[in-house]
């Protein structure tokens, strides 16, 4: 009963909520129409002077209300703190102030900086073999233009380096591939690999007549006609249409790029050009293996994919920018090795690395799961958490902190979309990743959603003002849905934390002040007419009570109800 009479009490404050947040218009016009009616009474026209200071300042108080449901933040005070206070030496940029101050204004700064940077997704899916084939099912574009973009951008920073420009691959003397990677059409991108796969096969027809060429040019530019793993790359990624014909062509690129990684990896010492060659070699031998781990993955071949990453990461340590461990750990827990991840977990889940959703809801998971098939939140209540429940408790507090997106995704409480190629810590978009690929595993071990759902909540009563301060993180960045916004595809409802909504105090304080001013005005224009509603309100509003006041007299004596009156 009682959780029934609460859903419609929520139901009623969303409706009043509703219909102050969408039927603000009709108001405004109902008020005009009023005020055109009664335009001869009030003298509208004698007093156009002083109604007009009240009509701008209506129009303020509107103007400022939309600002605030949109923004957040409220126009006025962030013009004044924005604009005017420089103006008037409030804030003086130039002049010194002490260390301290200096310090930890940068470390505010950077933490902002890099909390509001865009990272590549470490589970992204693959062009042609997943987000294609949505979009020919849906008819709808899984990824957004921003996020082909910043990959255009990854790829040409991983995949060429300072002196490609120096390579005669043709006539205009740029490389093919430098150009596939820039070009913003996908098909020109295809027919540019196949380009430069076409040169790469005449080259290699004519190599017996070339050899001294071949050498010369070797030596000069380290340039490598006999392969071009970049071109597989890119056809792996946008043209296969299949997983395994993705993994098919990343073998192909696999054989040409340990080649030019070895050939690079003997010159890199030779000077600063061979060094960079050298580092762009590396990055596509990573990128190569990581993709083909992938595809292992996705091919049920799990614990081949295990072990491909974890030689990796012992032949690549350096090379965190790829969060190779974050696809370790999506792996081992499909093969439930809980023990070997959180052996990972104690390697990453370090105070002095960064943080992710991936690292703090996977520590989550393994300590709910040694308590989530026997809690029972009755129980709890009763006899309060153990310690290892509370450990639990605990661990889905902190992560809820870092990312609170993610419990509405666990508990399908929003739908999912594609994951997009780049995410935004501690936003949407980091929670439409991780959600995607760990549901599952959140699935798997009994009880684990249901200690989540009955104690993720929790975590807002420990950060009432979470854009201010923080309880184990940093406070929340406002950057997030601006972010996500051009990350994540127009359909999708982004999830806004912490949601920017007018408390309901105040709506019903407005309703309640707009229709007692209403009721004002009309009974002092018209006051006969208002008394005579007013009496037809109150006997109609009266009229279930008299009815059983009657009917109460007719049933008992009338010597009862004086007696009742007497004392």
């Amino acid at each position: 009963m009682a959780e029934v009479s609460s859903s419609l009490l929520e139901q009623l404050k969303s409706c009043i909520v509703w219909s102050w947040t969408y039927l603000w218009t009709l108001w405004f016009f109902l008020m005009l129409f009023l005020v055109y009616i009664l335009r001869v009474p009030l003298k509208i026209n004698d007093n156009l002077s002083t109604g007009t200071s009240s009509l701008i300042s209506g129009l303020i108080l509107i103007f400022e209300w939309w600002y605030f449901r949109k923004y957040g933040t409220s126009f006025i005070e962030q013009v004044s703190v924005s604009h005017l206070r420089p103006l008037l030496g409030g804030v003086d940029n130039t002049a010194p102030s002490n260390s301290t101050s200096n310090n930890g204004d940068t470390d505010s700064n950077r933490q902002s900086v890099s909390e509001c940077k865009v990272w590549r997704n470490p589970l992204n899916l693959f062009r042609g073999a997943e987000y294609n084939r949505y979009t020919w099912v849906t008819g709808r574009e899984p990824l957004t233009y921003y996020d082909m973009n910043l990959s255009a951008q990854d790829h040409q920073t991983f995949f060429t380096c300072e002196t490609d420009h120096l390579r005669p691959a043709d006539a205009s003397k740029k490389d093919l591939m430098q150009k596939a990677w820039r070009e913003r059409n996908p098909q020109a991108r295809i027919s540019a690999a196949h380009e430069a796969l076409e040169l790469n096969e005449i080259f290699y027809h004519w190599r017996p007549l070339l050899q001294p060429l071949q050498a010369k040019r070797r030596t000069q530019n380290g340039i490598n006609f006999t392969m071009c793993a970049t071109a597989y790359i890119l056809l792996a990624e946008e043209e296969a249409t299949t997983i395994v014909e993705a993994e098919r062509l990343f073998k192909q690129a696999l054989k040409a790029g340990e080649v030019c990684y070895r050939r690079s990896q003997q010159l890199q010492h030779h000077g600063a050009q061979y060094e960079a060659q050298h580092r762009r070699d590396t990055n596509v031998l990573v990128y190569i293996k990581r993709r083909l781990a992938m595809c292992s993955r996705k091919l049920g071949r799990t614990r081949e994919a295990v072990k491909m990453m974890r030689d990796l990461m012992k032949e690549f340590p350096l090379l965190s920018m790829f969060n190779i461990h974050e696809n370790l750990l999506e792996a081992l827990l499909e093969l439930q090795a809980y023990a070997d991840v959180q052996a990972v977990l104690a390697k990453y889940d370090d105070i002095s690395l960064p943080k992710s959703a991936t690292i703090c809801y996977t520590a989550a998971l393994l300590k709910a799961r040694a308590v989530s098939d026997k809690f029972s939140p009755e129980a709890a209540s009763r006899r309060g958490l153990s310690t290892a429940e509370m450990n639990a408790v605990e661990a889905i507090h902190r992560a809820v902190e870092f990312n609170p997106h993610v419990p509405k995704y666990l508990l399908e409480m929003k739908s999912l979309i594609l994951p997009p190629e780049h995410i935004l810590k501690r936003g949407d978009s980091e929670a439409i990743a991780y959600a995607f690929f760990h549901l599952q595993h959140w699935k798997r071990v009994e009880g684990a959603l249901n200690l989540l759902h009955c104690t993720w909540e929790g975590t807002f009563r420990m950060i009432p003002y979470p854009l201010e301060k923080g309880h184990l993180f940093y406070p929340y960045p406002i950057c997030t849905e601006t972010a996500d916004r051009e990350l994540l595809p127009s359909f999708h409802e982004v999830s806004v934390y912490p949601k920017k909504e007018l408390p309901f105090f105040i709506l019903f304080t407005a309703g309640l002040c707009s229709f007692t001013a209403m009721l004002a005005l009309l009974t002092h224009q018209f006051p006969e007419l208002m008394g005579v509603f007013a009496k037809a309100f109150l006997s109609t509003l009266f009229a279930p009570l008299n009815f059983v006041m009657e009917k109460v007299e007719s049933i008992l004596p009338s010597s009862l109800w004086h007696q009742l009156t007497r004392i």
